[in-house]
This record gives structure tokens, C-alpha cells and sequence, in this order.
């Protein structure tokens, strides 16, 4: 019966599979159902093995890098594995992990937005170019290409200039917590931090003279 489900006639008097796909859901529910009468950790374990790979290729077409990738797909089978019980079957296993996995997905891709959104405002208070509130879609359009400029030109700078930069804007840590993470006093943490967007703001002029001929 089990088989005759996902066979059809093939010609006079024979049968044949009905697709690789057919065969793959057949074995993937077949599957599903001895995983779900294990226990929670073995069961997991074993929807890693089934499910890992597509799981994680999944989670990097939003986060397109590797270490955001492992840790979302990391957090999505913790999830998993404190959820299963909850498991209804109103679906295939499958999609309802597929399900976590966008969920997680787009909740990290918040929280960056919110910090580099706060980073930016942040900045901004140091760089009058990104300062004014634009009027129009033109001004705003230029005032977006400016912050990523910037934050381009952050990761060009010098090491001893580009961590202090990072762990203050990035971080939120204080310039105290900075010298203390360095060794360093808080006078050097101070200018570092001066220097570092003296450098930006030449950097930044320097291209939109070019930019303006």
C-alpha cells in the first residue's frame, strides 16, 4: 500500500516511480515520523544530519557570510531542539524548520539594521556631511552613498586607529573601557579617536573634490 502511494503505471502491465522528487518526500516523511519518536537530543541530532546542509545554504542567502551563517544556524537548531516537543505535525518537519530558520534569519538581520542605523546617527555628529536632514529623495539617496562611504573608509584606516573607531561607534564602549581593552591611557585612546576622524573626514573631502572636478 505504502508503495503503491508514490508508484504509477509505466507502459502495458508496468509500474514505475513517479519522480526523484516523489521518492525524496516519501523517504523524508518515512524519516520524519522514526525521528519524532526519539528523544529530544537524538532527535535533533539526527534532523541535523537530514537537514544541516540545506538548512545552513538556506541561512546564508540572507546573512551572506560565513560567521553570521554558523551562528543563525546554530541558534536555529538550539531553537529546534527546545521547541520539538511543541511540534504539532500540522506540517512537514522540514518546513516547520524551515520556518524557524527565516524567523531567526530576519530577527538578526534586525538588530544589525537597528545597530548600524544607531552607529550611523552616532557618527553623524562628527561628520557634517551626513549631518543635515535631506529634503529630498536626491539629498537622501546622497546622504545614504555618504554613510556607507564612511563606513567603508572606517575599515581602510590603520589598525590602531580603525579599533578605536570600531569599539566606540560600533561597540558603544567608552573611551575608559577602550584604554582599559588596549592598555592603553585614556589620553592615547583620546587622540586615537581624533586622529582617526581627522583621517575620515580628509578622506571623505578628498573624495568629493574629485567627485565635484
Amino acid at each position: 500500500m505504502f508503495l503503491a502511494s508514490y508508484c504509477r503505471p509505466k507502459g502495458e502491465g508496468g509500474y514505475g516511480l513517479h519522480s526523484s522528487a516523489d521518492v525524496r518526500d516519501a523517504f523524508l516523511i518515512a524519516r520524519e515520523r522514526e525521528i519524532l519518536q526519539m528523544e529530544a537530543l537524538e532527535a535533533v541530532k539526527a534532523i541535523m544530519d537530514l537537514y544541516g546542509n540545506e538548512i545552513k545554504r538556506f541561512v546564508y542567502t540572507y546573512m551572506q557570510n560565513p560567521a553570521d551563517t554558523d551562528d543563525v544556524t546554530q541558534e536555529v537548531f538550539i531553537t529546534v531542539y527546545e521547541k520539538l516537543p511543541e511540534f504539532q505535525g500540522r506540517s512537514m518537519l522540514r518546513s516547520w524548520i524551515y520556518a524557524i530558520a527565516a524567523n531567526k534569519c530576519k530577527d538578526h538581520l534586525r538588530k544589525w539594521n537597528l545597530r548600524n542605523r544607531r552607529l550611523k546617527e552616532k557618527m553623524f555628529g562628527h561628520f557634517p556631511i551626513l549631518r543635515n536632514n535631506p529634503d529630498t529623495p536626491e539629498e537622501a539617496a546622497i546622504k545614504q552613498h555618504a554613510a556607507s562611504q564612511l563606513l567603508e573608509r572606517v575599515l581602510s584606516l590603520p589598525v590602531k586607529y580603525r579599533e578605536v573607531i570600531v569599539l566606540y561607534y560600533f561597540h558603544d564602549l567608552s573611551v575608559k573601557e577602550i584604554g582599559e581593552m588596549l592598555h592603553e591611557k585614556e589620553g592615547t585612546v583620546r587622540t586615537r579617536l581624533d586622529r582617526a576622524r581627522e583621517k575620515l573626514r580628509a578622506l571623505l573631502s578628498e573624495e568629493r573634490s574629485e567627485r565635484d572636478g
